[in-house]
């Protein structure tokens, strides 16, 4: 048990003097309240993501075109932030439009961005040029990600590559929907069958945690949460003989066949959706002449 100890200074204090104490202190304590919730709303949006992206104040101001003095106001919650202004930091620190929308939120406007699916009839020229893109990359494989790296879409070389691997491929690996992550990382998935592993494993998972950290995306995390027991963080800490070629082929062993193959990404540059704006084109290219030969031969003669 705890004993506490209390030192009474004995100096003659009236009574009227006390009752004042006591409504300071009460007015003090309930102008607290609304600063301590303030401060855990837009201001805390703007500070962690001005640490993210590892500005100082200064740096945020000189960028933004906002005075330091105004910034640092904003972050403790001494001054409210205009519609506009939230929109001009936001772009300056690169926020993805969905946490733009949550930003709005906490101080106190409405969502600008809207969140369409992509057989919304105003998403038509988005749909339109995934499929484009999609369909023009073929022989070889494509798919369209969201940020979680969800499979929202895939050419039907890609659907030819996961048949390799096995019909069940999607099955064995579990997940409700098909998320390249599970594939590349779960035990049943492509794992087994890529023979540069320890190069490879450490490069995707740093892209993963840092396309989580840059757009905030809680769903990769998840994923990556989900995962993670699987995982030799040994080998996925060393990234072994990484740097010595321009880009990092992915090889796979699939019975008698070996497959390399490269992948770049590709992203819409003026988003002004949410869905769009998380859009990632994942393509892959032949990294040697037998993997094209490959897969322009499985395609037929017209490619």
């Amino acid at each position: 048990m705890r004993s506490i100890t209390c030192q009474v200074i004995d100096q003659p204090t009236t009574l009227p003097t006390l009752k004042r104490k006591l409504r300071e202190t009460c007015v003090s304590l309930s102008n607290l309240e609304p600063r301590l919730e303030a401060e855990a709303g837009f201001p805390r949006h703007l500070r962690d993501w001005r640490q993210k992206r590892r500005l100082s104040q200064l740096d945020l101001a000189l960028a933004s075109g906002v005075s330091q003095r105004h910034v640092s106001f904003l972050e403790s919650g001494r001054a409210n932030p205009s519609r506009n202004m939230i929109l001009q930091l936001s772009e300056t620190l690169e926020v993805p439009l969905r946490d733009r929308n949550a930003w709005l939120t906490a101080a106190g406007f409405a969502p600008v961005f809207r969140t369409r699916t992509l057989d919304d009839p105003q998403m038509g020229q988005v749909l339109s040029a995934v499929r484009m893109m999609l369909s023009a990359h073929e022989p070889f494989p494509a798919i369209a990600l969201d940020r979680a790296w969800n499979v929202t879409m895939a050419n039907k070389s890609f659907d030819m590559l996961g048949a390799m691997l096995g019909e069940d491929i999607w099955e064995r690996i579990g997940g409700g929907e098909r998320n390249l992550m599970r594939l590349m990382f779960h035990p049943k998935g492509i794992r087994p069958f890529i023979t540069n592993w320890a190069a490879v494993g450490p490069l995707m998972w740093r892209r993963a945690q840092r396309e989580a950290e840059a757009m905030s995306g809680r769903e990769m995390l998840g994923v990556l949460d989900a995962l993670a027991p699987y995982q030799d963080f040994d080998v996925l800490w060393s990234a072994a003989d990484a740097a010595l070629v321009p880009v990092m082929p992915i090889q796979m062993q699939v019975g008698d066949l070996k497959i390399s193959m490269f992948a770049v990404v590709a992203t819409f540059g003026t988003a002004q959706d949410v869905t769009a704006d998380e859009l990632r084109l994942e393509t892959l290219f032949p990294a040697d002449p037998e993997t094209e030969a490959l897969f322009r031969g499985a395609a037929g003669p017209s490619r």
